[in-house]
């Protein structure tokens, strides 16, 4: 991920610049590397780069995202989907020469590529504890999903099959769908019911699989978890989402983080709040106490005279700052503690106190 550039040196543009002045940068690229008009080798992954750099920083709140965490944040948190789905092509690429299916193709690496389909994406909720925040976590897991068919290898094919074409798709795994809105056309690619994708006959079809290519089972996977996530943040596993039944790659596998509330912290942001009570004689003559923190017992001073309600800062006890460095406080408030049964000796002396405080 450290050899990915950045998007606004992507598009040259500046980390303030407008969304007009990022659109008409992009434009200005994209012209210069679509590759039905530069036929160089390298035109297609960079027209790819910069429609991501574009998609991102047109969108307020994924722009947002990266501006805080880099690619981290887009990647955790969007699929390709997701990041292109709100782009207005059809407006920048008005009267250049090529249209919508053209651009997505490009994109998604549909052109060129027939049954090579990429896997479906999958998603795994895990709840973690605010330790596991504090700290990180590294975790083994098994996770509902797909294995690759072991009587067809993956493949989705008998074994010996012939290589007859799909009456109903000709061979090509795909139906093709096109319909017209006025000037423009909108061209719907789906996988031949048929035969699954494969572009042959149903009748040579793993029976094992039904020419999925797949089977459902559990998988181990070793998760990592940065600490200093936030909740319902998304881990992006590239490449451990459901197998191709086309040849194509796996899909990903989003795993989506749930803290779990915990029984005497709560968090804020990177800071961490705890509640203490205390007596009035210590809030009064002052005292020392200890307190629960994430990295164990800490010793806190109460000065004297102290009133309740008063916050305490313990500095570096919180949330270790997501993607950067140092860490959030911890902030103690403490409380009175009234008494709710008083012994006859303790009774008089609160009243001898009542009585001086009056005179």
């Amino acid at each position: 991920m450290t050899d990915r550039r950045d998007y606004y040196e992507v598009l040259n543009v500046s980390k303030d610049a407008s969304k007009e002045e990022i659109k008409k940068a992009y434009r200005k690229l994209a012209l210069k590397y679509h590759p039905d008009r530069n036929k160089a080798p390298e035109a297609e992954s960079q027209f790819k780069e910069i429609s991501e750099a574009y998609a991102v920083l047109s969108d307020d709140e994924k722009r947002s995202q990266y501006d805080r965490f880099g690619h981290a944040g887009i990647n955790g948190r969007y699929t390709a989907e997701d990041i292109y789905g709100g782009v207005d092509f059809e407006s920048i690429f008005r009267n250049a020469g090529f249209g919508f299916e053209n651009i997505f193709d490009i994109l998604f690496g549909r052109g060129g590529q027939r049954n090579r389909r990429r896997g479906a994406d999958l998603r795994y909720d895990l709840t973690i504890t605010l330790e596991d925040v504090a700290f990180g976590l590294k975790k083994e897991v098994q996770i509902p999903g797909f294995e690759s068919c072991g009587t067809c290898g993956g493949s989705g094919m008998k074994q010996g099959a012939d290589s007859k074409r799909c009456p109903e798709c000709e061979g090509t795994g795909e139906i093709k769908h096109v319909r017209s809105f006025g000037f423009m056309q909108f061209a719907e690619v789906q996988v031949c019911r048929k035969c699954r994708g494969k572009g042959v006959p149903a009748e040579n079809l793993c029976d094992a699989c039904k020419g999925a290519g797949a089977i459902r089972g559990l998988r181990k996977i070793m998760l990592n978890v940065p600490a200093g996530v936030d909740d319902g943040f998304s881990l992006r596993l590239g490449g451990e989402g459901a197998p191709s039944n086309m040849s194509g790659s796996r899909g990903d596998m989003y795993v989506v983080l749930h803290v779990k509330p915990h029984k005497m912290f709560l968090r804020r942001g990177d800071h961490i709040y705890y509640q203490t009570k205390l007596s009035f004689p210590q809030l009064a003559l002052g005292a020392k106490v200890t307190v629960p923190t994430l990295n164990g017992d800490t010793e806190l001073k109460i000065p004297a005279g102290t009133q309740t309600g008063t916050l305490f800062k313990l500095r570096n006890k919180g949330i270790p700052h997501f993607r950067g460095f140092g860490k959030g406080d911890q902030f103690v408030e403490v409380t009175a503690e009234t008494p709710t049964k008083l012994t006859r000796k303790q009774k008089k002396l609160f009243e001898e106190l009542q009585k001086e405080q009056k005179d």
